[in-house]
């Protein structure tokens, strides 16, 4: 089973510093159809305008995941990371028994544009952690390229949950197959550009929300860039 989720459908908020897309129920956004997809909780795609961002905030219990588009995020929390995130690196931080931190947009003149990724975790009140990754273009193209999980396997960052997170980038006659297990759950999400997964195109924005399905098939892109998540059932 493949649902389509277009761009269009997705929640939206404009606070004027930073404009959001929300795939799922999120703060003012509320949508009983749409509360997640297995153990995947929220993917927000923002835009932070410069010399903005989210203050110091908290979590909890919570797998996080930044994948950052384009400028560069700057993070600091409570277990004493400063860091900045650029294109290309993907952050992980487990919240656990709790964690503070805040992200923000310090260039002049430029936009941080940025998913942010939330998934349940199959372990509670564990010990916050932070980890951070460059995953080389190279290793993403014209391929599903593994950049979290819980084993840490082929260099992803180590998540505590029963997840796995793929990400892409096709052109052209540039193919792929992942297999699935069909008892559990998938979810695909288009960040740019368009191709076909499965024979269903899909464009900028779009997402698709897989069940009992044993593969997805990568066809027909054009300048695309995929997050691909394997789920919790």
């Amino acid at each position: 089973m493949l649902k389509l989720r277009k761009s269009s459908e997705r929640g939206y908020a404009d606070h004027g510093w930073l404009k959001s897309y929300h795939s799922f129920s999120f703060a003012d956004y509320y949508d009983p159809d749409h509360m997640g997809w297995g153990n995947l909780r929220v993917i927000n795609e923002d835009r932070i305008e410069p010399g903005t961002g989210f203050g110091k905030h908290s979590h909890r219990n919570m797998e996080i995941i930044s994948y950052v588009l384009l400028g560069e995020l700057a993070h600091q929390d409570s277990m004493g990371n400063i860091k900045g995130i650029p294109p290309g690196d993907v952050q992980r931080m487990s919240a656990g028994s709790g964690v503070t931190h805040s992200e923000f947009n310090h260039a002049e003149g430029s936009i941080t544009h940025f998913l942010q990724i939330w998934i349940e975790p199959n372990a509670q009140e564990i010990p916050p952690s932070y980890e951070q990754k460059t995953i080389p273009v190279a290793e993403k193209q014209g391929a599903l390229r593994l950049v979290a999980s819980p084993t840490g396997e082929q260099g992803s960052v180590v998540i505590h949950a029963d997840a796995k997170l793929y990400a892409g980038l096709f052109d052209g006659n540039e193919t792929t197959i992942l297999k699935l297990d069909p008892y559990r759950k998938a979810y695909v999400h288009l960040i740019r550009g368009e191709l076909k997964v499965n024979g269903q195109k899909i464009s900028t924005g779009d997402a698709l929300l897989l069940e009992q399905e044993s593969q997805i098939q990568i066809t027909d892109a054009k300048k695309a860039e995929i997050l691909v998540f394997d789920l919790a059932p």
